[in-house]
């Protein structure tokens, strides 16, 4: 793993870009978990281990999409109405109708399977009973409401690949290729960590200087929705052997340390001095906002991401590096949660060379206006926010009007 030099980390010196952060996980880190079998009704949100390819056609037989009149399109007159004589009836689950006739039409319910010879669908709708049969109105398309066997998936084809974190359409699509059971990553053991003399655990009174944790229930909330087998490490004082001891003891036994606090300049944080006692830090100090001190170390071969004390700090580090990190330790392909243009309705500036996210709220209009209070210990700025506002490294200004990526809150939470 490449190291940066102590230049880097020193206050004042040069920050890490975002970009680069994400690289140097890209490059240091792979897939650390094996794989289990598991009931498919267990497999949600679990990451699939290899690629899925299906055993079928699906659907495994032509089939109609409607309920209608199955005919052949030959048979059809191309600028008149046609009456065709009725053979037979196909519903879903019915052995299929055996061939029909030239000249005539089978009554068909959805899901049924095409009989032999008609290749094409009039809705019921658009068509008339009478004594003589059905009359078919012309201008329908050949092939017009009949699914192909094999249209959703093939067999042989490639249904979903390795990496994917399953989701309840996935479970779906694989019950329906026959699956019950399935090949998935063991999940990703994280270890979770708040730092600070100043915290304390819910319920109870607080003394003056106290605060309750807010980082370390936050955490162990996004880890668990992304499917990581979590365990809480409490918090750890403000000195720097009791903190060395815990993080060197948290690796024996945990695929990822995650803290939060600790990582900054001051003469109280002691996660940064701890890691250089009991590991190796890789890089500390990245150029976004908010959230520049967040580092990335290693303890006993233990992957560590320190992340910043405050509320919101913590969870824009977590979906700008800790996610990817997830990804890439718990085998799952990293996909960055969907950006999407929104007109601002404020104006903003902001320094070079750093990538901000402004919390903001999102009208009817599609408007964004930016949430009255900034401050990076701001929780309700999260509660009461729709999205992140992603201000690239090279702005300095944004102006009313302006479009820019936003990423729904909800989207960084698995």
């Amino acid at each position: 793993m490449a190291q940066l030099t102590d230049d880097c980390f020193a206050f004042g010196g040069a920050m890490l870009a975002l970009d680069a952060a994400r690289a140097e996980i890209a490059a240091a880190y792979a897939c650390r978990v094996g794989a289990e079998t598991v009931p498919l009704g267990a497999a949600c949100w679990r990451i699939l281990a290899g690629d899925m390819v299906s055993a079928i056609d699906l659907p495994p037989q032509r089939n109609s999409a409607v309920d209608g009149y199955a005919m052949r399109h030959a048979d059809l007159k191309p600028d008149a109405p046609t009456t065709l004589p009725l053979f037979g009836r196909a519903a879903a689950g019915d052995a299929p109708v055996e061939a029909v006739p030239v000249g005539y039409a089978t009554r068909i319910f959805t899901g049924a399977v095409m009989p032999e010879g008609p290749d094409t669908v009039m809705m019921q709708e658009d068509c008339a009973l009478t004594e003589d049969g059905v009359i078919v109105q012309p201008g329908i398309a050949r092939g017009a409401n009949s699914r192909p066997a094999g249209e959703d998936v093939a067999r042989g084809a490639l249904a979903l690949a390795a990496g994917r974190r399953l989701t309840p359409a996935d479970i779906g699509l694989l019950s329906a290729l026959g699956v019950a059971a399935v090949s998935v990553r063991r999940a990703l053991r994280v270890t979770v960590f708040s730092t600070g003399n100043e915290l304390r655990d819910p319920p109870g009174v607080l003394q003056p200087g106290q605060v309750f944790d807010a980082n370390r229930a936050m955490l162990l909330a996004l880890l668990r929705r992304l499917g990581a087998a979590v365990t809480d490490g409490g918090i750890l004082p403000d000195r720097r052997e009791a903190t060395a001891e815990a993080l060197a003891a948290a690796a024996g036994a945990a695929d990822l340390i995650l803290t939060s606090g600790g990582v900054s300049t001051g003469e109280e944080d002691h996660v940064r001095a701890a890691i250089e006692t009991a590991g190796v830090l890789t890089f500390w100090r990245v150029a976004i906002k908010p959230g520049r001190p967040v580092a990335l170390a290693e303890i006993a071969g233990t992957p560590l991401l320190g992340l910043p004390g405050n509320p919101v700090a913590a969870l824009v580090t977590f979906a700008a590096l800790g996610r990817p990190l997830l990804d890439r330790l718990a085998g799952a392909v990293f996909v960055a949660p969907l950006r999407l243009p929104v007109r601002s309705g404020f104006a903003y500036k902001k320094k070079s060379g750093r990538r901000e996210f402004v919390r903001v709220q999102i009208g009817t209009d599609g408007v964004a206006t930016r949430y009255p209070k900034e401050g990076a210990g701001i929780l309700t700025s999260l509660t009461e926010s729709d999205a992140l506002m992603e201000l690239p490294e090279e702005m300095t200004r944004l102006a009313p009007g302006d479009v820019a990526p936003c990423t729904p809150l909800g989207l960084l939470y698995g």
